[in-house]
């Protein structure tokens, strides 16, 4: 039994067992298709959701599963395995978009919206971004104005996973003054007036995942969907960043590790000047450095998990692990690439998808060079 294993105990294994059977019948023959396409049914999130997939880490109260953090890991990991980042990002867009109304927002708001996402009839996305702002969220435009007992929002948002057909869009807003002070939570419901989305945006990995624009033109909120106390919203945000950056550590992992699986198991078949690519010491000596790269993050990665699942801060931890597996899943689909040849160029190659996914990983959640300044504060500089 590796390290890693002893993390995962029987409820963990039941899980991952039934999240992989979910995965085998229900995606794998599918995947290709839906990537080509841009697109996977609407019909998969209800499917996830009777398979209890999509209540994982979220309130039994609701209809979803109390489960601990590496739980959580377990199914996040399985759907990985399809090899598509795109779908497990947008299947994922509930728990970014979620959490922040099951943890503050009013009773009614929480009946009335949690447990149909939990079940997969309503789909929930997180919006944040905004064309100007990227990952300064302290600056964020979007403004909302109290009028009675709504509140009027004027803005754009802009990368928003399950952007173009969620129905319950947690929006990041200006309520108060400038920087973090000043902002709210709203949910904005998809038929509310003078909301907007823009098409499905075209990008370089994700294929499958839909990715869109948001536009608030005088669009009127119930002041009931506010969740949590008015300029209240950045801690909010900021509580739930922590969930989304290990989550990006997995993703980041296994896109990693199925780039070194597929790698392993090429170079075995692949013959070159007359004997197999894997008999090569430079081939061998790249896939140990792979492998190593891949342990140590996984490691990292899983010892941090260990310590949120304590109660513990790891902000700047957390800031460090994303870098971090990013940096190793960036070096290993590139490898991947190469020890592949012409054929990881090629879209019938898992490996090629796996480097245009991975390329996101670094960017999302805070890119590469926030992290380096989360940490740097953190240190005290």
């Amino acid at each position: 039994m590796s390290a890693h294993q002893t993390l995962f105990g029987e409820t963990q294994t039941i899980i991952r067992s039934n999240v992989k059977r979910f995965v085998d019948a229900e995606i794998k023959p599918h995947i290709n298709a839906w990537e080509e396409a841009n697109v996977f049914p609407r019909e998969l999130y209800e499917k996830a959701g009777a398979a209890g997939i999509l209540g994982i880490g979220h309130p039994e109260e609701f209809g979803g599963v109390d489960a601990d953090v590496f739980s959580k890991i377990a199914a996040t990991e399985e759907i990985l395995r399809a090899g598509s980042g795109g779908l497990a990002a947008s299947l994922g867009s509930i728990d970014i978009g979620l959490p922040p109304v099951w943890k503050w927002g009013a009773e009614a708001l929480k009946q009335r919206i949690v447990p149909d996402v939990i079940a997969g009839k309503k789909i929930s996305a997180l919006a944040i971004t905004e064309p100007s702002g990227g990952s300064d969220v302290a600056n964020i435009k979007t403004r909302a104005v109290k009028e009675g007992g709504h509140y009027v929002v004027n803005g754009s948002k802009t990368f928003i996973t399950s952007g173009e057909r969620a129905d319950y869009y947690t929006v990041a807003v200006r309520t108060g003054g400038d920087g973090y002070a000043g902002i709210s939570l709203l949910l904005i419901e998809r038929d509310t007036a003078g909301f907007t989305r823009g098409k499905n945006l075209k990008k370089t990995g994700w294929w499958a995942s839909d990715t869109a624009e948001l536009f608030f033109d005088n669009c009127r909120v119930p002041c009931e969907n506010l969740i949590g106390p008015e300029n209240s919203g950045f801690i909010a945000i900021m509580s739930n960043f922590e969930m989304e950056r290990l989550n990006l550590c997995i993703m980041a992992n296994m896109t990693a590790e199925l780039a070194l699986e597929e790698s392993l198991r090429y170079v075995k078949e692949r013959e070159a000047f007359g004997r197999p690519l894997s008999k090569f010491q430079v081939t061998r000596h790249k896939l140990a450095e792979m492998a190593t790269q891949l342990e140590a993050s996984k490691t990292f990665t899983y010892s941090l998990a260990a310590k949120i699942q304590a109660g513990q801060a790891v902000i700047k931890e957390v800031s460090m692990a994303k870098n971090f597996a990013t940096q190793t899943s960036d070096r290993i689909t590139y490898d991947a690439v190469q020890l592949f040849g012409g054929m990881g160029y090629m879209r019938e190659s898992l490996v090629e998808r796996l480097a245009r996914d991975n390329r996101i990983l670094s960017i999302g959640g805070g890119t590469y060079e926030i992290m380096n300044e989360v940490i740097a504060k953190q240190l005290g500089l």
